[in-house]
């Protein structure tokens, strides 16, 4: 009996890591497991695996400067919008994981170097400081991912890629427009 039970749990076991693909563990050289492939098998263009790099490298910059904001702006209205950035984009990063996955193309797990010294800057910062800076930074950085998401969701090749990018686009347009409300350099500058 524990026989046909093993032989049937190997069974169904192999049945499984055959119906899933991209499950699979796979092993980089340096002996390190990652979820999925290397972008290289990928059937995506190069333009299209560039924006979804950025995309994801992004989406976790924004989710922890928003966890940041939370922590250490001044104002109720930096703080919430930190929060918005946390849960917006923790949404966006999880589909563009599910598009990635399908795709067969692996994400950046850590920061771009340019987000790794932002990061560094504003938690050398605090109260008004901290929020005039941050809120700076969600300006400029809204208003290129809204260019960015815009030319993918007109010009991208892949079909899941563009459709992630026009799905998430009015999210950003609102982002965009609710920071340059909170900016302190804006609000002063509009009127």
């Amino acid at each position: 009996m524990k026989r046909i039970s093993i032989l049937t749990s190997s069974f169904a076991l192999s049945a499984a890591l055959t119906l899933m693909p991209g499950a699979l563990m796979a092993q980089n050289s340096m002996g390190q497991s990652s979820m999925g492939s290397d972008n290289s098998g990928s059937h995506l263009s190069a333009s299209d695996r560039k924006f979804v790099s950025a995309a994801a490298e992004g989406g976790m910059a924004e989710v922890e400067l928003g966890q940041m904001a939370q922590q250490k702006g001044a104002s109720d209205q930096v703080k919430q919008f930190g929060q918005r950035m946390v849960t917006d984009h923790t949404k966006a990063n999880d589909q563009l994981k599910e598009v990635a996955m399908k795709e067969g193309i692996q994400l950046p797990t850590k920061l771009s170097a340019q987000d790794e010294m932002t990061k560094q800057r504003l938690s050398k910062l605090s109260g008004e400081q901290f929020d005039k800076a941050y809120m700076s930074d969600m300006v400029k950085d809204h208003t290129k991912d809204v260019a960015d998401f815009q030319r993918e969701s007109t010009s991208g090749q892949d079909p899941a890629v563009k459709d992630f990018a026009s799905e998430t686009l009015p999210t950003l347009q609102s982002h965009l427009q609710e920071a340059q409300q909170i900016d302190p350099a804006t609000s002063t500058a509009s009127r």
